[in-house]
């Protein structure tokens, strides 16, 4: 019995430190450029922009291949942060023109639709639906990042996408526009 814990235990030593000096060998350092925009992203990997998760979609928009625009979960705000990065010498507007001004929008349930098949459960990337195995699920809204995971795996189709609704915590005033800002417009035009 104790010849072969100890004959475990060093092959398990050996191999871990044969493990530690490939990492070492082989290491490949990323520009730092690409830990910043993958700090900025929302984490969530939800595919959404077209690449395997947030690293490498971090990694397209440091080569210039992808957009500022590429993640539709995390929105303008986002979007702007981005661009002060990969465009720095650019206005951050001008690099979001073909952005639209896109209210956020949630996963909703019908739930007489709801079979409780959990496909949509599973694969939501920042579990946002609440439910259990042949019971109804539901969206927990704030949760929500609106990737549209769930609408494609759906069977019964009782996902849809809704404008996210307003409520006390989420509302805000507008920003009221000045008499100078008008006249200037209207005089532009």
């Amino acid at each position: 019995m104790i010849h072969a814990a100890v004959s475990m235990s060093a092959l398990g030593l050996g191999l871990g430190l044969l493990l530690g000096l490939a990492a070492r060998r082989f290491h490949v350092e990323t520009p730092p450029i690409v830990d910043e925009i993958d700090g900025i992203l929302p984490g969530t990997n939800c595919g959404a922009c077209g690449y395997p998760g947030c690293r490498g979609l971090a990694e397209a928009m440091a080569e210039g291949s992808a957009p500022v625009t590429a993640c539709p979960p995390g929105g303008r705000d986002v979007a702007l942060q981005l661009a002060a990065i990969v465009v720095p010498d650019a206005d951050p507007e001008t690099a979001l023109s073909g952005m639209a001004e896109a209210e956020p929008t949630v996963a909703f349930i019908f739930e007489d639709h709801c079979t409780g098949c959990m496909k949509c459960f599973k694969r939501c990337p920042t579990d946002a639906i609440i439910g259990a195995n042949k019971q109804i699920h539901t969206v927990v809204v704030d949760a929500c990042i609106g990737c549209d995971a769930c609408i494609e795996v759906c069977p019964t189709e009782a996902i849809v996408k809704r404008v996210k609704p307003t409520t006390l915590r989420g509302w805000y005033w507008t920003k009221p526009q000045s008499a100078f800002d008008a006249d200037s417009r209207e005089n532009a035009a």
